[in-house]
């Protein structure tokens, strides 16, 4: 089964939920705002992603820019950033079992999901 990190508020967001109930497949949303993920399930995620957490930061957002930019930060600093400003985290991200992806640009989800 498919999992969705959506904000409804976010055009790329609504983009990748279209693509994935056009793809006929299982899938789940998490509106990760409202049920944000904790320190453990961000490390699971950033896992599947195969990424530095840094690349899950939606650098451009005010809290951003006002506490962490130009700051060194280690992984865990990162993660704790997420955890603690859930706004910051990219979207949409798509999972499914042991792969995800941060769906920016929208081609990414379309050969996800192919």
């Amino acid at each position: 089964m498919i999992t969705l990190f959506h904000n409804p508020r976010c055009g790329k967001s609504r983009e990748g939920l279209v693509l994935i109930e056009q793809s006929g497949k299982a899938f789940k949303v998490v509106k990760y705002l409202e049920n944000p993920p904790n320190f453990e399930e961000l490390t699971t995620l950033i896992t599947k992603l195969q990424q530095k957490p840094i690349a899950l930061v939606r650098q451009k957002e005010r809290i951003w820019i006002e506490h962490f930019k130009g700051k060194t930060l280690m992984d865990v600093d990162v993660i704790k950033a997420l955890v603690a400003h859930p706004i910051l985290i990219e979207r949409p991200i798509i999972i499914e079992g042991n792969k995800a992806i941060i769906g920016r640009p929208i081609e990414k989800i379309i050969r996800f999901l192919s």
